[in-house]
C-alpha cells in the first residue's frame, strides 16, 4: 500500500469532479428531452390512446425494450466505433455522454410512459368533453398530471447516471471512476479510493436531495 499523498490527490480529485459533473449534467439533459418525447409518444401511440398507432408504438416498445437491458458497459464498449466518429475520440468526458444518454433516455422513456398511463381516465375524458385536441389534452392535463412522479423519477434516473460515470470513467471517460482505478487502486493507494468513494455517495445524495426538493415544489403548486 503506497502513502497517501493530499498535495498530489486532491487536485485530481477536483478535476475528477468537474468530469463527473460534466457527464452527468450532459447526458441528464439530453436524455431527459429525448426520454421524456420518446415517453410521451410511447403514451400517445398506445392502443385506445389520444394517438393511437399500432406501427409506431410497436417500433418504439421494441426499441426500449431491446436497449434497456443492456448494461451500460456493453452498450459503451459497442458504440465506441459511434463515439470516435463524432468526436475523434472515444476518450474524455464527452464522448462517454453518448452511451449514457443512451441508456438513459430508453430508462426515462419507460419511467415517462409508466406515469402518464397512472393518470386517471376521467381527466382525460372531461378534457376531450370539452372538445379540447388530443394534443392540448396530452400537454395541458396529461402533463400536468404525471409532472410530480415523473420528477421523481427523472431523479431516480440522475442517481443512477452519478453511478454509471464511474464505469465510464474506468473506459476512459475521466472522473471520479478514473481516480478511483487509475490512481487508487492500481497504486494500491486504499485512502484514495475511499475518499472517491464517499465524494459519490454525497453527489448521490445531492442528486436525490434536489430530485426530492423539486418533486415536492411541483406536486404542491
Amino acid at each position: 500500500m503506497r502513502d497517501f499523498d493530499p498535495d498530489a490527490f486532491f487536485p485530481r480529485l477536483w478535476d475528477a469532479i468537474g468530469e463527473t459533473g460534466l457527464m452527468v449534467v450532459v447526458a441528464f439533459a439530453g436524455a431527459a428531452v429525448i426520454g421524456v418525447l420518446l415517453g410521451l409518444l410511447l403514451y400517445a401511440s398506445r392502443p385506445g390512446n389520444l394517438l393511437q398507432n399500432r406501427v409506431v408504438f410497436s417500433v418504439l416498445n421494441v426499441i426500449i425494450n431491446v436497449i434497456r437491458p443492456i448494461p451500460f458497459l456493453i452498450v459503451a464498449i459497442a458504440i465506441i466505433p459511434l463515439t470516435r466518429f463524432l468526436f475523434g475520440t472515444g476518450l474524455g468526458p464527452l464522448p462517454q455522454t453518448i452511451p449514457l444518454i443512451i441508456v438513459a433516455c430508453v430508462a426515462i422513456a419507460r419511467v415517462s410512459e409508466s406515469n402518464l398511463v397512472a393518470v386517471s381516465p376521467g381527466s382525460i375524458e372531461a378534457g376531450a368533453a370539452m372538445g379540447a385536441s388530443p394534443a392540448r389534452v396530452l400537454f395541458t392535463i396529461v402533463v400536468p398530471e404525471a409532472l410530480g412522479p415523473l420528477t421523481l423519477g427523472l431523479t431516480y434516473i440522475l442517481v443512477a447516471l452519478v453511478d454509471a460515470t464511474a464505469v465510464a470513467g474506468v473506459l476512459g471517460g475521466g472522473g471520479l471512476g478514473s481516480l478511483a482505478m487509475n490512481y487508487g487502486y492500481q497504486r494500491f493507494d486504499w485512502i484514495s479510493v475511499a475518499i472517491v468513494v464517499l465524494t459519490l455517495i454525497v453527489l448521490v445524495q445531492l442528486a436525490q436531495f434536489l430530485g426530492n426538493a423539486v418533486a415536492r415544489k411541483v406536486m404542491h403548486r
